[in-house]
């Protein structure tokens, strides 16, 4: 009973939200995460959990907790461009996997958000990594469209759920073809005629009950199409072919209003003029630089790099590299690309480009740049002291902030450890402690 008492007000503690702090981080090298360079002695200040002030010469208000930094790097947190935490615990678990739902009859209307677990370990792992929000898409479904996304954060409660339903997430190319009936031809009619059925049910709800059974699309399918042909939902497409993305950009021409992100675009720097003239945000994973498939014969490294010199605004992310537990590669990743442009012949990204292509950028290529993703004033309070230069490769998070409150640095992993480390013999088995 006694043990029961102890476990129950340990579950509730464990649940209650932390209160938002209210604090000021000085003699930092600080990094506003816009793509401007870092500021030697900076100092950042955060109460009831947003940014009000960053920079040098900022006055800190008298009796404000103040944490000396110690001239260590101090960034906004991490956001993760394209992933899949907290839709998947162990990927071979069936029952743990939620990022595919390839047997339903619903496919662009799918909403991922009751399906995410912020008590999932990968959620602890990538927090202490640096990683404080994450655009979660979903993997698939049994129709072309894969259904929506969610803008989350990776707090230490129960609610994650920055913005539910932030985007919609298609896939062209090979896959798209697959679920399409076969070819890119296909993929691209059954693009536009379900769109084309979702206009017509906006213009005349009632349509869909003519349609009856034969309904190219279902009623929440339609309603969420609706918003991402208005550009109210931003359609995050996987696309890597050249070819391919400019076939994609060529559809704002029947939807001009679509809200395009190209996920992937590995052969995007040699159409970076065509993406740049569309003014399209691009999400990349740098080590995408062989050509694993047909449709990714031109991988290079320097992709990111050219597109970036070609205009078009980068971000960096980790998906097709086990997007659900490692989200923290992407400040290695972001580092790779520092180290490129140390390289005869390669193209890369500028430290200050680098680290905005994992703060800023994805947070603006999913519309919340004024929320999330820098330390401008107005933004959310998440921010990180590092051990030592964050791009660097074994770099560690020392402190970390969501949202103005404090967050635990101990994973699962950490836990397990100290179980077992040392184990002595006791009444019960050391799996029996809490």
């Amino acid at each position: 009973m006694m043990r029961a008492l102890m476990l129950s007000a340990a579950a509730l503690a464990f649940a209650l939200p932390a209160a938002a702090q209210d604090v000021a981080i000085v003699n930092a090298t600080l990094v506003i995460g816009d793509g401007s360079a870092p500021i030697e002695g900076g100092s950042v200040i955060v109460r009831g959990g947003k940014v009000v002030a960053a920079g040098d010469g900022v006055v800190v208000p008298a009796g404000m907790e103040r944490i000396d930094a110690e001239g260590h790097y101090v960034t906004p947190g991490i956001v993760a461009a394209f992933s899949r935490v907290g839709l998947t615990e162990v990927d071979a678990v069936g029952g743990t996997n939620d990022r595919s739902a390839p047997r339903t009859r619903f496919s662009a209307g799918l909403d991922i958000a009751p399906a995410l677990n912020p008590m999932g370990s990968p959620i602890a792992v990538n927090r202490a990594a640096g990683v404080t929000r994450a655009i979660v898409a979903p993997g698939g479904s049994s129709n072309l469209f894969a259904g929506q996304g969610a803008v989350v954060d990776l707090a230490d409660d129960m609610d994650m759920v920055t913005r539910p339903r932030a985007l919609q997430f298609v896939a062209f190319g090979e896959a798209g073809s697959a679920k399409a009936g076969g070819s890119r031809a296909a993929t691209f009619l059954l693009f536009r005629e379900q769109l084309l059925a979702a206009r017509s049910y906006a213009r005349n709800p009632a349509v869909l009950a003519e349609w009856g059974n034969d309904a190219m699309i279902q009623r929440a399918d339609a309603d969420a199409l609706v918003r991402v042909i208005d550009g109210a939902t931003p359609l995050f497409v996987r696309v890597d072919r050249a070819a391919d993305i400019v076939n994609v950009l060529k559809l704002k021409q029947d939807f001009p209003a679509l809200k395009l992100v190209l996920v992937g675009a590995t052969e995007g720097w040699m159409v970076a003029r065509e993406i740049a003239a569309a003014k399209v945000p691009v999400l990349v994973s740098p080590l995408t630089d062989l050509p694993g498939s047909f449709e990714r014969l031109g991988a290079t490294q320097s992709n990111a790099g050219r597109m970036k010199a070609a205009g078009i605004d980068v971000a960096v992310g980790v998906f097709d590299d086990d997007d659900a537990h490692k989200m923290g590669y992407a400040t290695q990743y972001a580092g790779n690309l520092v180290g490129l442009t140390k390289m005869p012949g390669a193209s890369g990204l500028s430290w200050d480009q680098a680290f905005a292509s994992i703060s800023s950028a994805p947070a603006r290529a999913v519309g919340m740049d004024g929320q999330i993703g820098s330390l401008r004033p107005g933004r959310a309070g998440d921010v990180v002291i590092w051990d030592k230069d964050p791009l660097e490769l074994g770099s560690r998070p020392t402190a970390i902030w969501i949202d103005g409150k404090r967050q635990s640095l101990t994973t699962r992993q950490d836990r397990l450890r100290d179980r077992y480390a040392d184990p002595v013999e006791g009444a019960l088995p050391n799996a029996y402690d809490w």
